[in-house]
This record gives structure tokens, C-alpha cells and sequence, in this order.
């Protein structure tokens, strides 16, 4: 089963931009989209030949998340949210099964402002996702579970660039914010680090700012996390970085693995 994630940065656009050109090339089982930010009746239309599942946002033009799985591969929702309430955590959380007794979460952590209200907002929102991780990992050893989207956060100096001057300054650098990575990782697998090895990047997101992404200055914040009985099965992570900034169609790359289910 190849399953990619990507944070599309609003679907519309990246339909507009050459996202079907990009489907029919990969040719993915599964799609988890981050920032979808539209309706589900506007997301549908856009992805033909896949059954579409999206949790939009309670607040209108921000975040969203969506599996989209092809036809004929049966799908059924499972949940949403990670039990806060808050409008804010909305949008950013989808849990779907699949045959084979997989299960895949399209997720999208809050980005965060260092030092603002925002940020104690990220903090809140990775409490909750600890809290549903841990569900997910005490249900049993043998569970094949995916959890896979945009983290917003990296794990060290191999995930970013320039780590020093973003260390413990910028949001997605601080170590705060890594302390959860590095707990989640103790029990899940980082199967993209698994498969590229102790590499810089491969980097998954690059900002629209200067020419971040002419330059290959990155960050690798777009994860693929799997319990350790599906971690097993992976081989062939593969990044789409667009061959040029004008074909991008998002400000993300595709991250796709192929999974033996």
C-alpha cells in the first residue's frame, strides 16, 4: 500500500497548481492532507478516483485535514479531534481504517509563535495529542497504526538547515516543543529517518521567504509515524520536491512510503 501525506496549503490552490499532475505520476493508495481548508463538499470534486474523508475546522479558512483513499480500498471513519473543544484544535485530526487492520491518522500540529498565546495553544494541543497517542499505543504491540502529517516541529539539527540560529528561538525549534517528539518517538518509529539514514533533510517544507527553496534551506517537519508492527513493513520513502519553485503546487513536498500490507 503507498500512502503519501502532504500539506497541500489550502486545497483549492493546490488543485490550481498541478496536484492531479502530481496523483496520476505517485499514484498513492492513501493521501493524508494537512491544511485542506475547505468544506467537504469542495474538497470531494478534487480528488477523483478517491473516497474522500475530511474534518474541517470549526473556524472558516484555517487548518483541515482529510483522507482520501482510492475506490475500491474500503475506508471507514473512526474519530476526530483528540478531546479538547477548543475551535482553534479543530480541523486537525482525522482517524480512518482500512483493510488489513491499518489504521492512519492525517494530522496537523498547530505551528505556533514563540513566545505568544499561540504558542501556549501548540503547547495545549500536543498535551491532548500525547494523551490520544498514548491510546492509540496501549490498544496492543501488534496494531498496525499510521500517524502522519504536518508536526510543525523538527527533531534536531539533521531536520532543519540552519538548527543553531532557529535553536530555541523559533517556534518548531525549541526544545520544549522537540520533547515531544523525542517522547512520541520512544514508543513510535520515524520511518522517513529510518529509510534516508542520517542524512541532512531529506526536508519536506521550505518558506516562500528569499530563496529558501532555490536553495534547498528547509526543514523536514512532515512526518510519517508508525507503531512498530507497521514500521516493519515500510520500504522506499520518497520526497516530491518540485523541480523548480514555479511548479510547486504547495509550499510542502509530498513525503510517500510503500508499506508491505
Amino acid at each position: 500500500m503507498r500512502i503519501s501525506t502532504v500539506n497541500v496549503n489550502g486545497i483549492r490552490a493546490a488543485a490550481r497548481k498541478g496536484m492531479a499532475e502530481w496523483i496520476a505520476e505517485r499514484q498513492p493508495d492513501v493521501i493524508l492532507l494537512q491544511e485542506v481548508r475547505a468544506e467537504p463538499e469542495l474538497v470531494d470534486p478534487l480528488l477523483p478516483g478517491y473516497t474522500v474523508i475530511t474534518e474541517a475546522c470549526a473556524i472558516k479558512g484555517r487548518a483541515g485535514v482529510a483522507v482520501a483513499v482510492r475506490e475500491g480500498i474500503d475506508a471507514v471513519e473512526l474519530g476526530r479531534g483528540v478531546g479538547t473543544d477548543a475551535p482553534v484544535d479543530t480541523g486537525r485530526w482525522l482517524e480512518v481504517g482500512l483493510p488489513g487492520g491499518l489504521t492512519v491518522v492525517s494530522t496537523y500540529i498547530h505551528s505556533g509563535v514563540a513566545g505568544t498565546e499561540k504558542m501556549d495553544m501548540k503547547y495545549a494541543h500536543l498535551e491532548a495529542v500525547t494523551r490520544r497517542l498514548d491510546e492509540l499505543a496501549s490498544d496492543g504491540g501488534d496494531r498496525k497504526v499510521l500517524v502522519a502529517g504536518d508536526f510543525n516541529i523538527v527533531r534536531g539539527p539533521l531536520d532543519i538547515t540552519n538548527f543553531k540560529p532557529n535553536h530555541n528561538k523559533t517556534s518548531g525549534v525549541l526544545d520544549p516543543e522537540i520533547a515531544y517528539l523525542d517522547r512520541w518517538f520512544a514508543t513510535w518509529r520515524d520511518v522517513h529517518r529510518e529509510l534516508s539514514g542520517d542524512v541532512q533533510g531529506p526536508y519536506t517544507w521550505w518558506s516562500n521567504r528569499g530563496r529558501a527553496f532555490e536553495n534547498n534551506v528547509g526543514w523536514r517537519i512532515d512526518y510519517q509515524m508508525a507503531a512498530p508492527a507497521l514500521a516493519d513493513l515500510a520500504s522506499n520513502a520518497v520526497v516530491d520536491r518540485a523541480t523548480s519553485y514555479e511548479t510547486r503546487w504547495s509550499d510542502h513536498a509530498p513525503l510517500t512510503v510503500e508499506y508491505s500490507i
